[in-house]
């Protein structure tokens, strides 16, 4: 196997999981925009997660317990959300900008009076996380050219999380267009009015938008503080939400595109990582702080060039007053 093909394998690998939690975050914020609520507050969902989930294993030592808290925290927050712009018709930038902004400040709070370990979670043995898998027949087809290595390389070595987020894509497409609530859900997010008169409830339509992405930014904050790491760190989220939200506009709300949106901007950082230290042809060593700015810069760019051309749902961002 040459060293070219082996750094391409490895960079896919880490591509994936880097994408893990803009996959199944971007996910959660299709549901509430198909519904008709902007969900800025993903960030802070994420983050509020990956705290609950790195606290719970270390008191608790198991990352089941961890994933469960951190779905409940983060589904609190999508009702608050739900109350403060569905029920009582406030901003949704505002709200989410809110939490994101509450969350922050409160996981630094708590896990300072908690863990007194300035605002850190105590690191996680193996028995407290989410490993990697190996899967069945790894060896025997390693040998084998081309397959082997894709096998082994890409495809095993993954934790389980990783492979929920690929499995929970086409699940959403699957939800989103062929069942009865996700035609009602994307009806909620067109034509509320129409909705409404058809006798159906658009707050309740509405709050299980946000229940299903609360749960989702749970486990994409799992993820980030139990799997992908081993233990929760001061905003360690570090804008992955708002690049979520920027795939999910790039990806125009459709489930595949959004899912290779993320896998863009998960590539482009896997790059970044391997290019850290490497001389170009040319050009020389790139500087690190460049090369850590690049999966946000393209965010900025692809909305700028692109926010345009993506339609959203027309009743995003727009309270729903019902009819007397």
């Amino acid at each position: 196997m040459s060293d070219v093909f082996l750094t391409v394998l490895l960079t896919l690998d880490a591509t994936f999981r880097v994408s893990t939690p803009l996959i199944i975050a971007a996910m959660a914020g299709l549901f509430a925009e198909r519904a008709g609520v902007v969900d800025i507050g993903l960030e802070g969902k994420m983050l509020a997660a990956a705290f609950a989930a790195a606290s719970v294993s270390a008191v608790v030592g198991s990352p089941w317990a961890g994933l469960g808290v951190a779905m409940l925290v983060s589904c609190g927050l999508a009702m608050l959300h739900g109350f403060a712009t569905i029920t009582h018709r406030g901003d949704q930038v505002v709200s989410g900008i809110a939490i994101n902004i509450l969350v922050a400040g409160l996981s630094v709070i708590l896990g300072l009076a908690w863990f007194h370990q300035g605002g850190l979670t105590p690191a996680l043995d193996n028995d407290s996380r989410f490993l990697s898998i190996t899967l069945p027949f790894v060896d025997q087809l390693a040998f084998i050219p081309v397959l082997g290595p894709l096998y082994k390389e890409l495809i095993s070595g993954h934790n389980i999380l990783v492979y929920l987020a690929f499995a929970i894509v086409p699940i959403v497409w699957w939800v989103v267009y062929r069942t009865r609530f996700g035609l009602r859900l994307r009806a909620v997010g067109e034509n509320p009015t129409a909705v409404d008169t058809a006798g159906l409830s658009v707050v309740k339509l509405r709050y299980k938008a946000l229940l299903i992405g609360g749960v989702l930014c749970g486990i994409a904050g799992t993820y980030i503080a139990i799997a992908h790491n081993a233990q929760f760190t001061r905003d360690m989220t570090a804008g992955q939400g708002y690049i979520a939200l920027a795939a999910l506009i790039f990806g125009k709300w459709r489930p595949l595109t959004v899912m290779l949106a993320c896998l863009l901007f998960g590539f482009l950082d896997a790059l970044a990582v391997r290019l850290q230290g490497v001389a170009l042809p040319g050009i020389g060593e790139i500087p690190v702080q460049v090369i850590e700015a690049t999966p946000y810069l393209l965010t900025v760019i692809l909305l700028a060039g692109f926010i345009g051309r993506a339609t959203p749902p027309k009743a995003s961002g727009i309270a729903y007053v019902k009819e007397r």
